[in-house]
C-alpha cells in the first residue's frame, strides 16, 4: 500500500530561503522530513527530532547518506525525561500516513488514548545551549506542546541564540490550547520578537 504524508506547498517555505551552508537548522517534529530536507538542501547543519517510530523510519533511511542531518528519535519538550507519545485514531490503518496526528497530549481530539508509546524527552534549551553555536532556524511543529517550549527559551534566554523561529500551533484543532496561546502571542508582540513566527503552517 503507497502511504502518504502530509505535504506543504512551496510558499510554507519561504523563511527557509535565507539559510546557508554551515547554518545551524532545528526541526522539532520532523516527521518524514519535508521540512528537513527544504534546510539540508541549503546546506545547513539539521537536528531533526521525531518521536513516532513511523515517521523516524523513513525520516532516517531519507537521510542516512546525508552527513549534515543528524536525526534523533526523542519528542522535543521544556524539560528532559519520558513521556506517553499518543498516535492518531486511525494509525493502525496506515501508521505512516497517520503519524502526523500523533501527540503527547491526551486531550488531543483525534487521538486514540489507548494507544500510545512511552518516548524520550529532551529539553530544547539545554540542546541547543550545549550546542555552543547560534541557531539560524528553529521549526516547532509538535501537535500542541509548543507554548512551554517557547516560553522557556524566552525565559532562560535562550531565544537571543536562535535567528528565526518558525511554529505551527494547535488551538483549532486543540480548543483547550486556545488560552495558553493567547497569552503566547501576547507575550511575543510585548517583547517584540518578531523573529517568532506562530502562524507557519
Amino acid at each position: 500500500m503507497e502511504t502518504k504524508s502530509a505535504v506543504k506547498t512551496p510558499r510554507d517555505f519561504y523563511l527557509f530561503r535565507d539559510l546557508r551552508p554551515g547554518d545551524i537548522a532545528i526541526d522539532c517534529g520532523a516527521n518524514v522530513g519535508l521540512v528537513t530536507q527544504q534546510m539540508a538542501a541549503r546546506g545547513a547543519t539539521v537536528y531533526a527530532f521525531e518521536p513516532n517510530p513511523h515517521a523516524f523510519r523513513t525520516l532516517r533511511e531519507t537521510f542516512l547518506a546525508h552527513p549534515n542531518v543528524h536525526c534523533r528519535q526523542v519528542a522535543v519538550l521544556d524539560r528532559k525525561g519520558k513521556a506517553r507519545l499518543f498516535f492518531h485514531e486511525r494509525s493502525a490503518e496506515d501508521p505512516l500516513h497517520w503519524s502526523t496526528g500523533s501527540s503527547l497530549l491526551e486531550i488531543k481530539r483525534n487521538i486514540d488514548p489507548k494507544s500510545a508509546i512511552e518516548v524520550e524527552v529532551i529539553d530544547l534549551v539545554t540542546f541547543i545551549r550545549d550546542l555552543r553555536s547560534p541557531i539560524a532556524l528553529l521549526k516547532l511543529d509538535v501537535e500542541g506542546v509548543e507554548a512551554p517550549i517557547i516560553h522557556r527559551l524566552i525565559d532562560t534566554g535562550t531565544i537571543e541564540k536562535v535567528a528565526t523561529i518558525v511554529v505551527e500551533t494547535h488551538e483549532k484543532k486543540i480548543p483547550e490550547l486556545r488560552p495558553a496561546i493567547a497569552r503566547l502571542r501576547e507575550r511575543i508582540a510585548s517583547l517584540g520578537l518578531g523573529k517568532i513566527h506562530l502562524d507557519w503552517q
